[in-house]
């Protein structure tokens, strides 16, 4: 199956890489074959420094190719939308770095589309995927901390020299770009929420750069969430049962978990797997999906990318924050 990535920045060199390392470690299913950037000479840069077939000076004619299969959206968020529909529209099946649109409206709409164009689309949220999932499920399951109460999370880098963290018109902010990791670590864990709370502070432009967010469940469970762009955090996510707590290193790229007993004293620990570099498992998986002819993945169903949109929008609501780009096409 032939890949294009539409984008050529720095989380495009990431995709990229992992497909060398998969093809490398004898996963022949994808194949590094395009790369398409606004201009020509960006695209070719990027495909001779990763080693890319193909380079394209616009993304129409990169979808044009009939021999692309499978196209991996590493455009800021605010295009997310638009670039969906646009790789639908050429009849290719799409994995979309995260966060997958803007808002939940704009996330309905474009799996609609892709629905009705018969192409799988899937949000590349790669914690969704990783083996660690499920080794946090199977450790709170056995019932080690007792009966989990209350998570914390936090995620957190100085990003704010990034044009597309600090500008509105690009959809930018910590929410979108880390927020969303420490929504997921957290729905994972506990579920949907039936009840969400944030606040923030913000730049000049309206942007937010630090976001402080609870959510909390009918039965007495909260997760206290914390999400910034403009400082170094330890990217620590803990829960806490009634007989112990959890920690996870890392939620953004788990690395291991370590559980602690009532009396504070390591009782158990996980290393995470050996990892080409994170990303594997999104791609693999989304591979095995279009070969079965699914519309989208299990790992990451649409109507959990709706969901988690749709929690964003209640806290950008209550933040006052809105995007330019938050239009949907006319239908």
């Amino acid at each position: 199956m032939k890949l294009g990535i539409l984008g050529a920045g720095n989380i495009a060199g990431v995709m990229a890489k992992t497909i060398r390392e998969l093809n490398a470690n004898g996963h022949p299913e994808v194949e590094l074959y395009a790369v398409a950037a606004r201009d020509l000479d960006r695209a070719r840069t990027f495909a001779t420094a990763n080693g890319v077939q193909k380079a394209f000076g616009s993304y129409e004619e990169m979808l044009s190719d009939p021999q692309l299969d499978l196209v991996y959206i590493a455009t800021p968020h605010s295009h997310h939308y638009h670039h969906i529909k646009l790789c639908a529209d050429h009849g290719k099946h799409i994995l979309c770095e995260k966060a997958f649109t803007v808002s939940a409206r704009q996330a309905e709409d474009a799996i609609r589309y892709a629905r009705a164009k018969g192409v799988l689309v899937t949000e590349a949220i790669w914690t969704r995927y990783q083996p660690m999932r499920r080794i946090i499920r199977e450790t709170l399951d056995s019932g080690i901390i007792g009966t989990p109460q209350l998570l914390t999370a936090d995620l957190g880098y100085f990003i704010t020299g990034n044009r597309r963290i600090v500008d509105p018109e690009l959809a930018g902010g910590a929410l979108l770009d880390v927020g969303v990791y420490t929504l997921n670590f957290a729905e994972m864990v506990f579920g949907h929420p039936d009840a969400v709370h944030g606040l923030c502070t913000k730049n000049d432009a309206g942007v937010d750069l630090t976001d402080s967010i609870t959510l909390s469940w009918a039965d007495g469970r909260v997760a206290n969430l914390t999400a910034v762009a403009n400082c170094v955090s330890d990217r620590n996510g803990v829960i806490y049962g009634t007989k112990g707590f959890l920690v996870v290193d890392n939620i953004n790229n788990p690395q291991g978990i370590k559980v602690y007993d009532d009396g504070y004293r390591l009782i158990h620990s996980v290393d995470c797997p050996p990892q080409l570099t994170g990303y594997e498992y999104e791609v693999l998986e989304t591979v095995d999906a279009i070969h079965k002819g699914l519309p989208e993945c299990p790992s990451m169903p649409h109507r959990e990318t709706v969901h988690v949109m749709e929690l964003m929008d209640h806290l950008r609501a209550q933040m006052g924050i809105r995007y330019p780009c938050e239009e949907i096409d006319p239908a």
